[in-house]
């Protein structure tokens, strides 16, 4: 057996990555600091891989931004609008690239970021691959090749990992009409073989290449560029070891198009798809390698040996010990970096982190699994796999996890819970009646910038340099300044700022039974931005308030509306790691309740206007149409359980961002939000268009700046996207706000863009002639 990684966190353990990311972005370090930092971290990981014992090492799984926009570059896929940073010679090609990821406003030159969205059902986000009828592609970047080198030099031979060219295409968008983008599949596999032909004559020995498509429905014409790609790569490459990796979902009616794929090795998720195993063992042809995925990537559970060896000695017997690889399910850059550096016992308790694995501790059980797997295992083997049955024995029993109250509450819910007293047309005469907001009122989506300033308060206050009395202080001085901002500025609707919060799934999981949480677990979110996930590991309630003490100070400060601001439940079990020993749905309706009981709290306070954010909820579809239905039922059913306690004056909000909403539309209506935000700006009010196809019955924001860039839109720039929303969705059901919470932005620039906000938003009221009815 082999030992094989599909990708390391590249992050850093203590986000290296991010602090000099940033530090380069505001032009406080060169850019050679930036790249010894990407060296660092890059050496740390090929050594920690070959020292714990990895025999396939991946390479080019770093990136300073995204592995899509990465291959974008690699390939020449670069917009036209970029070739201004192209011609500026004091450009970098890093700059180029983060002019790509970021936008580009320097120099008299104005240029928006490129699209982003989720990475499949993950909270990943990537840069989508913009594609043109007939394009050509070239080589432009590199990395691929630079990278393996420098491991070589290093003294590590690593594998190089690559987006498949299929799934590449798949993972893009045209942009204009007329064509497939799949239909450039033979403008696009030269440019593969060029990489391969420069990697083999580095004496490569292996390629992993990522096909995630694979696990997805597919076209004929889809299936087909699989068959062609994979041919002319082997008849160019006879003796290259080719890794084919899919995940996050079982291969099922691919698994025939799969298996006659002229490649060495085919890598499956058994933790997504543990059912796949044996047909794949009776399908695969006697040649093919087999990498089993049983070390779970996205999950930061230990792994049940016991459970994983069955998976390894069925596949043995089928097939041969020496055709097996020992792998993790996916890349573990969806996982924390490492357990040991989690050292403060009254944040994760020593019952509950024996329980836990992070990608450090993934590494050596895969190791571990291909010793245990083997004729001879070590004695040193043999004491873990003791460890491991006793860890997970552990968690089964133990009483922590358990919570009578809440499991009896669960069961008697009823559809009464699920509906709000009225339909939406009556709701929204209350809530006009009672809100008296003008026509096309401006809102933002909740968080402002939370500045260093802010940050060291929060760590001073768990440090305990600063009295709970003279942090409240200072969060309330920051939280009346903003109060005092919009007012002045004309916004509409108000919110509190959300100074006292970390992260919006992370503030909530602190105040909530079920949870708990670690000191360093971060992982990457997108670029520089990284979360640290809770991690559910219990029946989940709310033990007292959360938001009403800040939501209602902020109310006391003036006599504008002030939004309530919540995150919703799906958006919190998304984006925490959720326990594995019951349904997720079941974890999501106990979540919903506690966020019921809040909304509920926040209406006594005198809050007629809450947000309930679900960012998430598309991220959470599952990869195959055929089982959306199920999912998107106890979704739905959650968040119309976490708002439906209120009368009809009060109005629900909620927010979602960078997610395809053409399949769901139907379901999002279900929600029956009264108002739901979206971003569109990115996309230039595309995402709009299921809304209107669809004839979206309530009110509806689209985002008209995008606030992952630090460029600051003009005026005009926003009211043409407001009148391309105004031509295909009615004026009386349109707000206006920014497409994303402002909290990773700077004052300067968040003040400058919504003082233009709010006056495209005038201008828009003075072009409505007619009367709007309700």
């Amino acid at each position: 057996m082999l030992t094989n990684n599909l990708g390391y966190p590249r992050i850093g353990s203590s986000r290296e990555l991010k602090k000099a990311s940033e530090l380069y972005w505001s032009g406080k370090t060169p850019i050679e600091n930036l790249l010894q930092t990407g060296k660092e971290i890059r050496a740390n990981n090929w050594k920690l891989q070959q020292e714990s014992g990895i025999d396939l090492i991946p390479s080019n799984d770093f990136s300073f931004y995204d592995q899509v926009l990465d291959l974008s570059l690699t390939v020449g896929a670069i917009p036209k609008r970029y070739h201004e940073v192209i011609l500026n010679k004091a450009n970098t090609e890093l700059d180029l690239y983060f002019a790509m990821a970021r936008g580009y406003q320097k120099d008299g030159i104005d240029i928006t970021a490129m699209e982003m969205t989720k990475w499949f059902d993950t909270n990943y986000h990537y840069i989508v691959p913009e594609f043109y009828k007939d394009q050509t592609f070239k080589l432009f970047s590199q990395k691929i090749v630079n990278e393996y080198n420098e491991a070589k030099r290093l003294g590590i031979k690593t594998k190089p990992v690559i987006i498949g060219p299929v799934s590449y295409l798949l993972l893009g968008k045209e942009k204009q009409s007329g064509f497939h983008r799949i239909d450039l599949i033979r403008n696009l596999l030269p440019v593969y073989l060029e990489i391969l032909r420069e990697l083999e004559n580095q004496h490569v020995e292996w390629v992993q290449f990522d096909e995630p498509f694979l696990v997805l429905d597919l076209t004929p014409k889809e299936k087909d560029a699989y068959t062609y790609v994979y041919k002319e790569i082997r008849k160019q490459f006879p003796k290259l070891k080719i890794l084919l990796t899919t995940y996050f979902e079982g291969l099922k009616d691919n698994l025939e198009l799969a298996a006659s794929l002229p490649v060495t090795a085919l890598h499956i998720d058994l933790v997504r798809a543990p059912e796949q195993l044996e047909s794949i063992l009776a399908a695969i042809p006697n040649h093919l390698q087999l990498s089993l995925g049983v070390v779970d990537g996205r999950n930061i559970w230990k792994n049940d040996f016991q459970q994983s060896l069955s998976q390894l000695n069925l596949a043995a017997e089928k097939i041969g010990e020496s055709r097996i690889l020992v792998s993790p399910s996916c890349s573990l850059i969806h996982a924390p970096c490492d357990l040991e550096l989690e050292t403060n016992d009254q944040t994760l308790t020593p019952e509950i982190k024996q329980w836990l694995a992070f990608a450090r501790q993934k590494v050596d059980e895969i190791v571990y699994l291909k010793q245990l797997a083997g004729k001879t295992p070590s004695n040193h083997a043999i004491t873990a796999l003791q460890d491991n049955v006793a860890a997970n024995q552990s968690r089964r029993t133990s009483k922590l996890i358990h919570h009578d109250a809440v499991k009896n509450r669960i069961a008697g819910v009823t559809e009464k819970d699920e509906n709000r007293l009225n339909p939406f047309s009556k709701r929204r005469i209350a809530q006009h009646n009672a809100l008296k907001l003008p026509l096309f009122p401006t809102t933002t989506i909740g968080s402002f910038p939370q500045t260093p300033e802010v940050r060291s308060w929060r760590a001073k206050f768990k440090k305990g340099s600063l009295t709970l009395a003279e942090y409240d202080a200072l969060i309330e001085k920051e939280t009346e300044e903003t109060i005092r901002f919009q007012e002045n500025t004309g916004i509409d609707v108000l919110v509190h700022g959300e100074f006292e919060r970390n992260d919006m799934v992370e503030y909530f999981g602190e105040q909530l039974a079920g949870f708990v949480f670690t000191k360093n677990g971060w992982v990457q979110s997108y670029g520089s931005r990284c979360v640290k996930p809770p991690i559910i590991f219990g029946d989940v309630h709310r033990p007292a308030p959360m938001t009403v003490r800040w939501s209602s100070y902020a109310q006391s400060l003036t006599s504008k509306w002030v939004k309530g601001m919540l995150t919703g439940p799906v958006t919190i079990l998304q984006w925490s790691f959720v326990r594995n020993d019951q349904p997720r749905s079941l974890t999501c309706k106990q979540i919903a309740l506690a966020i019921r009981d809040e909304v509920c709290d926040l209406e006594k306070a005198g809050i007629k206007i809450i947000q309930i954010d679900e960012p998430a909820i598309r991220e959470g579809l599952p990869l195959r149409q055929s089982d959306w239905q199920e999912y998107l039922k106890w979704a739905v059913q959650s968040f119309r359980i976490s708002a439906s306690g209120v009368r009809d004056e009060t109005q629900i909000h909620t927010h979602m961002c960078y997610s395809e909403f053409n399949d769901i539309i139907q379901h999002i209506a279900d929600m029956d939000a009264d108002v739901i935000t979206i971003e569109c700006s990115r996309s230039q009010m595309e995402l709009l268009d299921a809304f209107a196809d669809f004839n979206y019955p309530n009110e509806i924001g689209p985002g008209v700046y995008d606030i992952h860039s630090p460029r600051v839109p003009s005026r005009d720039e926003m009211v043409l996207l407001l009148e391309k929303a105004k031509a295909v969705i009615p004026a009386g059901q349109l707000w206006v706000n920014p497409d994303c919470g402002l909290k990773t932005r700077h004052w300067d620039e968040t003040k400058k863009a919504l003082i233009e906000m709010v006056e495209a938003a005038k201008e828009l009221r003075l072009s409505v002639k007619e009367p709007v009815s309700l």
